[in-house]
């Protein structure tokens, strides 16, 4: 054992022993910033939700209640709504408020839009997650997702997601046999996307892979033990 980290550092070089230090610092603040960043994010949610549901004027002062008071409201609001657009009664209704958005300038395309997504993401979720492979290019193939929407010549409409940023893309219309399904899970496909290629949602959470060049092999665990070891028996057989 090394009495001190000068005399490790001695033994091992002063170049490898800095390589390794800095590595060692580089992996642990990025493995404490990817647990601790998505934490910081979905508490800051949380609370922003909290203070404007408390912020909604209700007849109860205490403001945790009211805040649990007024999302119980909402709840209740949309099961009921859903409840009434299953009738004939409901479809009235839409239909009327659909003609009336859409005689809107302006407000109809964000109203129309806005109805379609949430209606892709919550009726027809499989469907729009389907990730499939696209050859845009002779060669090159790039990941898109199925919407469950087909053209009237049987064409069907992809979504193709830029990356790192999916809420921006591309609508394509493809023949089926331009595109090829996998079977890869969403996950594997989103996180892909959103990493610009360098995330695998199979890697182990909580790790960060260190790409090191041949000048840096001393780094790793391996190669430092064996600088170390070639360094104690060189020293020893000076002795």
């Amino acid at each position: 054992m090394f009495a001190s980290q000068k005399e490790h550092a001695h033994y091992l070089g002063d170049d490898t022993y800095s390589q390794m230090t800095s590595a060692t610092w580089k992996r642990d603040f990025a493995s404490g910033l990817i647990i601790l960043l998505p934490l910081l994010v979905t508490a800051y949610i949380i609370y922003w939700l909290y203070v404007r549901l408390a912020g909604i004027p209700l007849p109860v002062e205490n403001p945790v209640v009211r805040a649990g008071l007024t999302l119980t409201i909402f709840v209740l609001l949309v099961f009921s709504v859903g409840y009434l657009m299953r009738t004939a009664f409901g479809d009235l209704v839409e239909e009327g408020l659909d003609g009336i958005m859409n005689r809107l300038p302006g407000l109809r395309v964000v109203y129309n839009a806005s109805k379609m997504a949430v209606e892709t993401a919550v009726s027809g979720a499989d469907e729009l997650q389907e990730p499939v492979k696209l050859e845009t290019w002779n060669g090159m193939r790039m990941t898109a997702f199925k919407t469950g929407k087909s053209t009237e010549d049987g064409r069907d409409v992809l979504f193709l997601p830029t990356a790192p940023n999916i809420t921006t893309g591309f609508v394509v219309e493809v023949d089926p046999e331009r595109y090829t399904a996998t079977n890869e899970r969403v996950e594997d496909a989103l996180t892909r996307i959103l990493s610009a290629g360098f995330g695998d949602a199979s890697d182990r959470p909580g790790t960060v892979p260190m790409d090191l060049s041949e000048d840096d092999e001393g780094t790793d665990g391996t190669g430092a033990d064996e600088t170390g070891t070639d360094a104690v028996e060189s020293a020893s057989s000076e002795n």
